[in-house]
């Protein structure tokens, strides 16, 4: 009987059993293609030729944008929550421990308003153009396209405890990251899709010390180059907390700058710059996660065509609470 229950819990993911409230992912208000169609028809057109812009001043402001959009989507829905400053009235999310080092790009946010609201103003939401936004840069450096549904709201309130709570941490294991997918209403298969945007991200040193002073060559099973590659790493990253703690290195070190399947590649040869993406291939817990990964190493259209829905997926998780259009990303109208 044990040696049954063995073999069930590492040919399973399972989810803990924590007590969730599922988002909303069916908009109780519709969001639709041409919701500016009579307010802002040029809106998609001016976000796309500034994002052009703004890529090319710095290919890693694609990956900035697209983690900041998956920030904001995980806490309260796709509301421009994150974006919003803290005040004597309201505690914002930007210090919360997932947030405080790791999300930038808010002045990109605030230029593409600036933009916006000179065409039209008091019209488009934060939240639709975040979303815009980073559909549109992980075009720019060679991702897949997706319609993106517009009409969300911004909220005027945002949750420095569920910004803590919810968003998962490069050190957590795969079970807590599948249930926190989970509570968003986004599966496995959505999961494994999303973190596939580390393609084209970086990594503080404080996110990837554990990693690379841990278990990296057994997991890359010492292969010379391997042996190497942590090497460089630790160059970047000493070993000591608070030493180089804000320095970087790409969590896909073969094409940093163009947004392809080479992050699954990095998994199959154990060289994860994280614990928690390493995680996906090589945890006991993974075998469901292992033949995604595989998948999309081998097929880079299958990562694409699942990348593109969930990323509608999650930008459909909304706030129910609605709320406004900001005049101001960064402040709630007064």
């Amino acid at each position: 009987m044990k040696l049954l229950l063995v073999f069930i819990m590492v040919h399973t993911i399972f989810i803990p059993c924590f007590s969730f409230d599922i988002p909303t992912l069916l908009p109780a208000f519709p969001l639709t293609l041409d919701y500016y169609k009579s307010t802002c028809p040029t809106v998609f057109d001016v976000i796309k030729k500034e994002m052009e812009c703004i890529v090319k001043e710095d290919p890693r402001n694609a990956a900035i944008l697209i983690r900041l959009h998956f920030h904001d989507c995980f806490v309260q829905g796709c509301d421009g929550s994150v974006l919003l400053d803290e005040t004597e009235t309201l505690k914002g999310e930007k210090k919360a421990s997932p947030n405080i080092n790791s999300l930038k790009g808010y002045e990109i946010i605030d230029r593409l308003k600036n933009i916006i609201e000179s065409e039209c103003p008091g019209v488009v939401s934060c939240a639709d153009l975040l979303t815009i936004s980073a559909r549109d840069a992980t075009i720019l450096v060679g991702g897949p396209y997706w319609d993106v549904l517009v009409g969300r709201n911004d909220s005027k309130s945002a949750s420095y405890a569920h910004a803590t709570t919810n968003l998962p941490t490069p050190d957590e294991s795969l079970l807590s990251i599948v249930a926190k997918f989970y509570s968003q209403g986004l599966s496995v298969e959505d999961m494994v899709a999303l973190i596939g945007a580390h393609t084209v991200g970086m990594a503080q040193c404080r996110n990837f010390r554990s990693r690379i002073y841990g278990d990296f060559q057994v997991t890359s099973a010492l292969n010379p180059l391997s042996v190497t590659y942590v090497a460089s790493l630790r160059k970047i990253c000493p070993a000591n907390s608070g030493e180089g703690d804000s320095n970087v290195a790409a969590m896909d070190n073969v094409t940093p700058n163009l947004f392809d399947n080479s992050f699954y590649h990095t998994l199959l040869r154990g060289e994860g710059l994280l614990n928690s993406d390493q995680a996906m291939y090589t945890s006991v817990f993974g075998i469901q996660t292992r033949k995604i990964v595989s998948k999309y190493a081998e097929n880079p259209v299958a990562f694409f065509e699942q990348f593109s829905k969930s990323m509608v997926k999650m930008g459909n998780i909304l706030n129910p609470s609605g709320g406004e259009v900001r005049r101001n990303c960064r402040f709630v109208n007064t």
